[in-house]
């Protein structure tokens, strides 16, 4: 059975660890080994998701028996168009398949909309197979984006929508 729980500042190692553990294989064949160093350390890092944690990000921690499987952080973007942005949502490579991945969505889903979210907005790598996974979960290409994260490297992404209508 996969439990949900809301991340705490102790739990934010935890997070970390995850990224590390899932950031290879879910980016090794799209972008470099030193790209993906460097967004570690830059988006991972305690303070950063300290900072993420006090100013309204909410993290989920998925764990079947106890052991941690897969995280997901969001927050509100936009207070007037009630925009809400799914930041991250990564699961350990050998429990894909295992629906984890759908029940944490489905948990940010449920809590976007208790809070009057209307729309459910997140940036996938253009090369990610993981868009496919959001497309099933009803989300829309809504924009193509090149950012600039420093260091001479770039996140070329595609901004995805999913409209929270009473489904």
């Amino acid at each position: 059975m996969i439990y949900i729980r809301k991340a705490k500042e102790e739990d934010l190692p935890i997070i970390r660890q995850l990224a590390e553990q899932t950031w290879p294989s879910a980016y090794s064949d799209i972008i470099s080994q030193e790209q993906i160093v460097f967004m570690l350390e830059k988006m991972y890092n305690k303070g950063e998701l300290l900072g993420q944690l006090l100013h309204g990000h909410t993290f989920l921690i998925a764990s079947e028996l106890k052991k941690d499987v897969g995280f997901a952080g969001f927050s509100i973007i936009d207070h007037e168009n009630h925009i809400y942005k799914l930041h991250k949502l990564y699961v350990l490579p050998e429990m894909h398949g295992k629906r984890i991945g759908k029940i944490l969505m489905n948990e940010v889903l449920d809590l976007v909309r208790k809070e009057g979210g209307q729309y459910l907005q997140l940036n996938v790598n253009r090369d990610n197979k993981a868009q496919h996974f959001y497309e099933k979960a009803g989300f829309k290409i809504k924009e193509t984006v090149d950012l600039d994260i420093g260091n001479g490297f770039y996140m070329n992404d595609y901004v995805m929508e999913k409209y929270l209508s009473e489904e």
